[in-house]
């Protein structure tokens, strides 16, 4: 097994609010911006595509999400109104997981 070269990130923004490609496209794009910081990032807004094939409720891809969230090692928040990146942002303070609010905050993912 290899060892964990960086940080785990979740990247917590609008999905539903506004336009969803767009939106999942500014996650990825926050999402490449993290790697080269030396992070790993898991953005929630790619299960669109896992949705395409075995769509789920709100509710179960939130819980989905959240178990992720949780293994975690930083919450990054995606500017833009977004009820279920705000659940997201309560949760990882409940977790006491450092929440970021943008990637100029972010700070180097390392080892």
């Amino acid at each position: 097994m290899t060892e964990k070269k960086g940080k785990y990130l979740y990247i917590a923004g609008p999905y539903t609010q506004g336009d969803t490609i767009l939106n999942i496209r500014a996650a990825m794009m926050v999402g490449g911006l993290a790697v080269l910081r030396g992070w790993i990032p898991f953005i929630p807004h790619l299960t669109a595509f896992w949705h395409m094939l075995s769509p789920r409720s709100y509710r179960e891809w939130l819980e989905y999400d959240l178990a992720w969230l949780a293994k975690c090692d930083a919450v990054l928040r995606i500017a833009g109104e977004s009820p279920g990146a705000d659940e997201e942002v309560k949760e990882a303070v409940r977790l006491n997981i450092p929440v970021y609010l943008g990637i100029d905050q972010l700070p180097p993912g390392g080892k």
